[in-house]
């Protein structure tokens, strides 16, 4: 597949771009909608987006350099090539998690509510975008001879971000459907953590470019850290249901 989706004059307008554009679109829609069942309205998303958008794709693009700083270190001006793939979803989180803590302290906003409507329009901004992952034919995995193997890098392989697609959509749709119950805040968000990690664990398995650390996958180390801190923020939010909204102040 090409990944030059067409040209605006002598500049190209890659697919990998447009896809994640429709990932970040479609993600803000959710999470404004969700937001107003809890006391936020649509500045606080609109303001937050400007924010969180751009710490995420730092943080994401920062994460893939540097588990591959023998490479950028050899090709510096490719560390700005994003257009060519290599935003690591693990660092994306980190950023955004640490300006939204800063954002909501300063904004006087519950964070963990925020955190709950966020993860779940993040997690479906995921199941699109991996489909970007696929355009620049990255995210692939081991040769296999199942029926559903997608012929890429010249072999049948493992369509790994198809399974992550196919695992971030379900978690969605579970998330969407718990969030409509108005647990107590943070639960939300710990099963996302939860979630997320324990499939990516599986996933990352069978992939071929994971980033590494001496012989450990990197995704795998910090999938088994986030699904123990997401359990613990489960379990410590408590079990009492609320009606809450998410502004300071109100009963939470």
């Amino acid at each position: 597949m090409n990944p030059v989706a067409f040209k605006i004059g002598s500049v190209p307008v890659y697919w990998y771009g447009i896809i994640i554009a429709l990932a970040i679109a479609v993600g803000y829609f959710v999470a404004r909608r969700l937001g107003k069942h809890f006391g936020l309205e649509g500045w606080v998303f609109d303001e937050f987006m400007l924010w969180v958008i751009p710490a995420a794709f730092i943080g994401a693009r920062l994460w893939y350099v540097i588990f591959n700083l023998n490479y950028y270190s050899l090709y510096p001006g490719k560390i700005f090539a994003v257009w060519e793939g290599g935003l690591a979803i693990h660092g994306g989180i980190f950023a955004g998690i640490a300006v939204a803590l800063i954002w909501t302290r300063v904004k006087k906003i519950i964070f963990l509510r925020l955190a709950d409507i966020a993860s779940v329009a993040l997690v479906l901004g995921q199941a699109i975008g991996r489909w970007a992952n696929y355009v620049n034919q990255e995210a692939y995995g081991n040769p296999t001879v199942l029926p559903w193997a997608m012929y890429i890098a010249g072999e049948y392989r493992h369509p790994t971000f198809l399974y992550e697609s196919i695992w971030d959509l379900l978690l969605f749709f579970g998330l969407w459907y718990y969030i409509s119950q108005r647990p107590q805040s943070g639960k939300v968000f710990g099963l996302y953590l939860a979630g997320y990690s324990f499939g990516r664990f599986f996933i990352e398995a069978l992939r071929t470019d994971s980033l590494m650390l001496g012989s450990f996958r990197v995704a795998q180390i910090v999938s088994v850290v986030l699904f123990i801190a997401g359990m613990l923020i489960f379990f410590l939010a408590g079990t009492q249901k609320t009606r809450s909204d998410a502004v300071a102040g109100n009963k939470n």
